[in-house]
């Protein structure tokens, strides 16, 4: 019975050594061995034996990209202005040795240099340089803390400034100048409005008045062509007429009728006085004469 209890001692003796002695590491971690207090290796990924009550595993890394919201920090611009600023630190452990013995409480040491890093560029900025140039500021801070963690086998891949908070008397100045900006351009949109809606309705009236014209133009030019076309007709009616008269050979009646028809058309009109000449009969003679002479003149053509 004794052999017994004693073979299961040993068993679980063995069996507690055996736990003891095997580490099997996760992936994306790193084990820091130390031997009788002084460091020994680092373990990677996979499954690794210990001597037991020798070796002890210091502290277990993380490999992973680890990300930090620090708190807000009190700054002073350049131009003496307080303000609280928060930052998001994003860094990843690449020497576990380093991370481990390289300086006490890493993340701690990271704060407070990730703090004083900022008072120091923020203190050579402005505040409307601090306002507009966050790129600038995270790309400083980030050169700055990954070369100062170097040491600590941390390696710092970014550095945003999440909030910057000016004093309340700073945000309602800001406020009001924002708003009379607003205002302006609001103003300088609406003078630019109005002054294309006065050259549009100028160029309308303009090609109006320019299109009346023409159509007026186009119009008397229409009714000058019309009025000479008739007057064109009437000529030549009446050079017909004379024509048949010239070849229908008219006696000395015939002419003398005319010069009466005449008369009485010019007795029909308007005209408060009529003057009738008293050679009439001669006249009518003169007419003749001129007759015979066209008709003589077209017999010798």
């Amino acid at each position: 019975m004794a052999i017994l209890i004693i073979i299961f001692v040993l068993f679980i003796f063995i069996l507690l050594m055996f736990s003891m002695s095997v580490k099997i590491v996760r992936q994306s971690t790193a084990y820091v061995v130390e031997r009788l207090g002084a460091y020994s290796r680092t373990l990677g990924v996979g499954v690794h034996l210990i001597i037991p009550f020798f070796d002890r595993v210091a502290k277990k890394v993380t490999l992973k990209e680890t990300v930090e919201d620090f708190p807000p920090q009190p700054v002073i611009t350049k131009d003496n202005v307080t303000m609280q600023i928060d930052t998001v630190v994003y860094f990843q452990i690449t020497d576990p040795k380093l991370f481990t013995y390289g300086v006490n409480n890493p993340i701690n040491a990271l704060a407070n240099l990730t703090a004083t890093t900022l008072r120091n560029i923020i203190g050579d900025l402005e505040l409307d340089e601090t306002l507009t140039s966050r790129d600038t500021i995270n790309g400083k801070m980030r050169i700055i803390l990954d070369e100062a963690t170097d040491p600590w086998g941390i390696k710092v891949n970014r550095v945003e400034v999440k909030n910057i908070i000016p004093p309340h008397d700073i945000q309602e100045a800001m406020e009001k100048q924002m708003r009379a900006e607003r205002e302006r351009r609001e103003a300088i949109l609406k003078a630019e409005g109005e002054k294309k809606a006065a050259i549009l309705t100028a160029e309308g009236e303009k090609e109006s008045t320019i299109l009346r014209a023409e159509a007026q133009k186009l119009a008397q030019i229409a009714e000058a062509e019309g009025k000479a076309q008739a007057q064109k007709a009437l000529y030549e009616a009446q050079a017909y007429g004379i024509e048949i008269v010239n070849k229908a050979n008219p006696n000395q009646a015939y002419l003398t009728l005319q010069a009466y028809e005449a008369l009485k058309k010019v007795g029909d009109g308007q005209a408060t006085k009529l003057i009738i000449p008293s050679n009439l009969q001669e006249i009518a003679g003169l007419i003749t004469s001129i007759n015979e002479v066209l008709k003589d003149k077209e017999k010798k053509n």
